[in-house]
């Protein structure tokens, strides 16, 4: 959640703007210390910058370069008071935590959301979006994120999105191999017993993982109605051809794949999130095989705007027909707290603070079944993407250090640096 959105929101990876976990917070003083973020270019570029939903910033209220602010944030912030607090409150309701609804322990989280639809997380997020697309009447252009509280746990979509599904098309989850898995199966089921969630995967069974399964796709289809009303909106307002949209998420979600839930780990459902976009010069209907991150939204959105890239960015512009590049990555590197990948497009390094070390030959093996680490045929495929890994890992560090330094240059060329008082500057100034 928190590193994926930081690293959209600053072009940067999380090693350096050092937001590897969800606990982590962008440092207070990041426009002193030279960050960029994409806000503040546009804003100071001429654009108006709202922000709509969840943002997961911390503390909940702060703006982050974005000029408009309503803020719905996480569903299992209950005690949060935003702005969807304040609604709800003023129609004698509250927000409800997945164990205040029927069959949350006993459906591992998969309940029917007691709000009524009209009123509920998502509802609220995309009915506000439209109401600023309404009522937006300046001539500056302007630039919209929505953030969506779902599709998240709980597993709680309104119940006419549940209508329609047929169980039969829902797919099976990915077999759990114990011999990959077992440290971070025993992580993910701890983590998920803790009083945020407060279910227990110990158990977990086809059915549970089916009805969960269900029901996410009813938060999916909630999330499509949402996004059709903003598309409308910006039809009616005329200006939907001169707007670029693009849809993309922070991260996927297990529903059982592996035995997981949830997300935080580098296996393709965690990972493998489709991207959407449209706007001018787009040509429609292509389907763009090419390996893009997250983080490529914010270099892309700049370069629309006509803009140029900080040159420290990780962010590249997204590739594709009418889109600012023809040719995605060719390695994509994942960057947290507890483990580290390196993916070239068919091979998969990761490997975890819990000493599991993973690769997989997605090409061959899409499920990932079958760990190769420790074969001998493929000892110089793992060497490759672990020394690639490393370089990676060490710029990142060394980059992230900038705002430390003494001086750059020589100090003994300072003339300063020999007197009495002379003092570090904090942060380091940046990078011009």
């Amino acid at each position: 959640c928190v590193p994926a959105r930081t690293a959209l929101l600053t072009g940067m990876n999380a090693i350096k703007n050092g937001v590897t976990d969800n606990l982590h917070n962008l440092r207070a003083d990041w426009r002193d210390s030279g960050v960029k973020i994409w806000t503040d270019i546009l804003s100071e570029s001429g654009y108006y910058t709202a922000g709509i939903g969840k943002m997961h910033f911390y503390p909940w209220d702060e703006k982050r370069g974005f000029e408009y602010r309503v803020v719905c944030e996480d569903k299992r912030w209950t005690m949060v008071r935003d702005d969807y607090y304040g609604y709800l409150k003023q129609l004698g309701l509250k927000k409800l935590r997945g164990d205040e609804m029927d069959g949350y322990h006993e459906n591992k989280g998969a309940v029917i959301q007691d709000i009524p639809w009209e009123h509920s997380w998502d509802h609220f997020v995309g009915n506000e979006a439209v109401k600023f697309i309404n009522h937006y009447g300046t001539e500056k252009p302007f630039a919209l994120m929505v953030g969506f509280p779902g599709p998240h746990c709980p597993y709680d979509p309104n119940e006419i999105f549940l209508e329609g599904i047929d169980d039969k098309n829902i797919p099976k989850p990915i077999k759990e191999n114990p011999n990959n898995t077992k440290a971070l199966r025993l992580k993910n089921i701890e983590g998920n017993r803790r009083p945020w969630n407060g279910v227990d995967y110990t158990e977990f069974s086809l059915n549970s993982k089916m009805k969960i399964r269900k029901h996410y796709s009813g938060l999916v289809q909630q999330i499509d109605y949402e996004v059709g009303q903003i598309l409308d909106a910006l039809e009616k307002k005329g200006i939907l051809d001169n707007t670029y949209v693009v849809l993309a998420s922070d991260h996927g979600d297990y529903l059982g794949d592996h035995g997981f839930i949830g997300k935080a780990t580098f296996f393709e459902s965690s990972i493998r999130v489709p991207m959407v976009l449209m706007g001018p010069g787009i040509d429609k209907n292509q389907t763009v095989n090419e390996m893009v991150e997250l983080t490529d939204i914010t270099s892309t959105i700049l370069k629309w705007a006509g803009l140029s890239l900080p040159e420290w960015y990780d962010s590249e512009p997204l590739p594709g027909e009418g889109m600012p590049r023809q040719k995605g990555r060719d390695r994509i590197f994942g960057l947290l707290s507890d483990g580290w990948m390196n993916f070239d497009g068919r091979y998969k390094l990761h490997k975890y603070l819990s000493g599991e070390v993973f690769l997989f030959d997605i090409s061959e093996d899409p499920e990932e079944q079958n760990n190769l680490s420790n074969s001998v045929k493929h000892r110089k495929i793992v060497d490759r993407l672990d020394r690639e890994l490393t370089h990676k890992i060490m710029e990142s560090v060394n980059f992230s250090m900038h705002d430390r330094l003494a001086q750059t240059g020589d100090m003994s060329q300072s003339a300063k640096f020999g007197l009495e008082g002379w003092s570090r500057p904090w942060p380091h100034p940046p990078r011009s």
